[in-house]
């Protein structure tokens, strides 16, 4: 298991009810821990229209979680 801090922006933080929360997970990657959390929360979206960072970097889905990373899943944006 590896605990990461996940951030929530937008639509995603009203979805989760929180800004961040540490989540311990034996996700492979990051679009598998994503679909942890989504199906715990309830995301209406899917990882392709998402963004990932690590640690304030873009990241690729296929990346592994890395212990003690801070993880931001950043949806899309409307502007107006």
């Amino acid at each position: 298991m590896t605990t990461v801090e996940v951030l929530y922006f937008a639509s995603l933080r009203d979805a989760a009810g929180v800004e961040r929360e540490s989540v311990q997970s034996g996700a492979a990657d990051l679009a598998a821990l994503y679909e942890e959390l989504r199906r715990r929360h309830g995301f209406a979206f899917d990882a392709s229209r998402l963004r990932v960072a690590v640690d304030g970097d873009f990241a690729r889905w296929s990346d592994a979680p890395r212990a003690g990373s801070e993880v931001v899943f950043i949806p899309p944006v409307s502007g107006g």
